[in-house]
Parts: structure tokens; C-alpha cells; sequence
């Protein structure tokens, strides 16, 4: 969670290390892909910052402007997620549908998200808070993930899947509903 202008700026280094921009400069003055996701995630990152450190007028103000940017932004790009859900490190591939919409949900550090991913609940009034996803996770193209559900570290997340299952470590999840397909033999 962003409380203050250094977790800010280590977020959004964060955020554009994981988009991999070679040229930034470039990317932004063509309009690069890359860039517009970057884009979208500082604008978010701002938002985190002043929802959670909000104290003065001045603040208030900031607040509401980035809060109405985050909202066009959404529109623009078809992604949907709510503050203070991801980790830094988010890298977003292609613009598309992505939602992750509710507060409470947990996403860690470092993860890739394709485009149609679907993270949401099982069914109305189930408690999201106790939705998990680790480090370094990969959600594939088409993926829902239904919770509340744990998704352990290092997660590949296949194209298509349906998680509505804790998914361990260290593994690969592919199918309707996901099952375990392969565990992944991490080297430090």
C-alpha cells in the first residue's frame, strides 16, 4: 500500500521497469502501447497515493482529479482495476478488458496480466477480502479466476482457465475448472 511519496515513486519505478520499454521516450511520443499501460498504471498509483494520504484541501482536490482520470482511463483502455488491489511491478499487456474491480482483493508484486482477464466472486455477498493472489504470478488471455480463492507464488495461470480453487507454489493451472497441470522447480 502506498502511505507516502518514496512508496509512490517505488511503485511506479516498479510499474515501468515491468512494462520493458527499450525507448520510453519514443514509445511515449508514438503512442506506444507500453506506454499507454504505463500510463494508466501512474495514474493509478497517484490515486493509491492521495485516497490513502488525503489530509488536506489541497490533497481532497488531487484526490477527486486523479480519481476522474482513473475513471476515463478505464473507459479508454477497457481495465478496470480499483485502488490499492496490485502490488507494484504490474505489468499489463495489450489494452483489453481486464477487471478487477473490488476492494479487498490482494494481487502481489510483479505479476503479468493478459488481456480478458476476469478476477470476481462465485456468487453475491461472499466476503473478496480473503482473495489472494501471490508473487510473480502470470494470469493467461481469457482467464477467470472466481473467488475468494488463495493463489500461491510464482503461478502460471493458463490461457482460458477457471480457478475457483486455492492454487499452490510454484505450479501451472490450465482447464475448466483449473487443475494442476505441472509444478515449476524454481533455481535461486
Amino acid at each position: 500500500m502506498i502511505r507516502n511519496k518514496k512508496d509512490l515513486k517505488n511503485y511506479i519505478s516498479a510499474d515501468f521497469k515491468a512494462q520493458g520499454m527499450e525507448h520510453p521516450f519514443l514509445a511515449r511520443l508514438t503512442y506506444g502501447e507500453n506506454w499507454q499501460m504505463f500510463s494508466y498504471m501512474r495514474t493509478l498509483r497517484y490515486l493509491e497515493y492521495y485516497k490513502n494520504t488525503r489530509r488536506s484541501l489541497y490533497g481532497k482536490l488531487l484526490f477527486a482529479y486523479y480519481l476522474l482520470r482513473h475513471r476515463r482511463n478505464c473507459l479508454k483502455y477497457g481495465i478496470t482495476i480499483a485502488p490499492n488491489v496490485v502490488g507494484p511491478g504490474l505489468q499489463i499487456v495489450h489494452t483489453g478488458f481486464r477487471r478487477f474491480g473490488e476492494p479487498g482483493m490482494k494481487i502481489g508484486a510483479n505479476c503479468t496480466v493478459l488481456p480478458m482477464v476476469l478476477l470476481g466472486k462465485k456468487r453475491p455477498g461472499v466476503d473478496i477480502s480473503k482473495f489472494e493472489i501471490g508473487d510473480n504470478c502470470y494470469l493467461g488471455a481469457g482467464s477467470i479466476v472466481m473467488g475468494p480463492v488463495k493463489i500461491g507464488d510464482n503461478v502460471t495461470v493458463g490461457a482460458g482457465a477457471v480457478v475457483t480453487k486455492d492454487v499452490p507454489d510454484n505450479c501451472v493451472v490450465a482447464g475448466n475448472p483449473a487443475v494442476v497441470i505441472s509444478h515449476k522447480i524454481i533455481v535461486d
